[in-house]
């Protein structure tokens, strides 16, 4: 099968990436990159090969990059400059020998009306890896549910209340842990090349039928306004996020950007998160988990 490279493994979802590899691979054939690789000590000690990339330097990716044949391209989080990054890394990729690059990409990134604009980012990288020589893979994940269950519920729960102009559109809110089973599994499988999945969980919600849920697990009411575009921009601007990404201050309090959030709620008031797949089930062979079981499994944090 050969190398398998997994990018930010000192991340959440790198990190949890390179246990489940372990588990199906060689350590040896197990290459994990990060820009601070003392983070990854512990999967040293277990055998697996740990280098320094860092992709504003693309003098530091030819040694990164170098024996491997899949690499796991896992989105940076620099909205606005992460294309430059995935260019970096895809280039010296390939220049490396690398031959089949999965992506984590965003649920209808290819919908050229899409008006999320993280949706850009993600385009032009798919753009990118299609024209590299290397077989691809999009996994094009929908929306977190440990997002709606903590960074979404918690404020909502200690407010009692919830601004959003998401309207009644649906999601098919998946567990990041399915997202990343299903990397995985692509990795490690044959078949995947030049394709492009949805990454759904089992139901299509809303985030009104969300805020229920919540108010249904935690006995705490929560009252969704719905309201549009310009008033979420208005509720933002109160909390001071910067509008732009371009406004975003590097290790500023706040890491993302209103226009981001607000054109996210956009996309989903118009439908393009308003689908479900089966990819988790049939890559992973198991089914995906709820909305409803990753609450539970978060409520402990929540307020009390």
């Amino acid at each position: 099968m050969g190398k398998i490279i997994v990018t930010g493994a000192s991340g959440s979802f790198g990190g949890a990436a390179a246990e489940l590899l372990l588990a199906a691979c060689a350590p040896e054939d197990l290459i994990l990159l990060s820009r601070t690789p003392a983070k990854l000590a512990h999967f040293a000690q277990r055998g697996a090969d740990v280098r320094h990339a860092d992709f504003d330097d693309p003098a530091t990716l030819a040694a990164a990059m170098r024996g491997g044949e899949r690499m796991l391209l896992i989105s940076t989080a620099r909205v606005g400059s992460r294309v430059g990054q995935h260019r970096n890394a895809v280039e010296a990729a390939v220049a490396q020998g690398v031959r089949h690059i999965v992506y984590t990409s965003l649920i209808s990134a290819d919908q050229p009306d899409n008006p999320a604009i993280v949706k850009n980012d993600h385009r032009a990288t798919e753009e990118i890896i299609e024209a590299s020589g290397a077989q691809w893979t999009h996994l094009r994940d929908s929306q977190y549910a440990e997002a709606v269950a903590t960074a979404m519920a918690i404020p909502a729960l200690l407010a009692g209340h919830k601004p959003d102009n998401c309207g009644d559109g649906k999601v098919g809110f998946v567990s990041r842990d399915d997202c990343v089973a299903t990397a995985a599994g692509v990795l490690t499988q044959d078949g995947h090349g030049n394709c492009a999945y949805d990454i759904t969980g089992p139901d299509l919600i809303s985030i009104p039928e969300a805020m229920a849920m919540v108010t249904e697990l935690s006995g705490k009411p929560i009252t969704v306004e719905q309201v549009d575009d310009e008033a979420m921009f208005a509720y933002f601007d109160s909390l001071g996020v910067p509008r732009h990404a371009s406004d975003i201050m590097p290790q500023g309090p706040i890491p993302w950007s209103s226009d981001d959030m607000v054109t996210f709620g956009q996309s989903i008031r118009e439908g393009y998160f308003g689908r479900l797949s089966d990819t988790v089930e049939r890559i992973t062979g198991r089914k995906p988990k709820s909305l409803r079981e990753v609450m539970i499994a978060h409520q402990a944090a929540w307020p009390v």
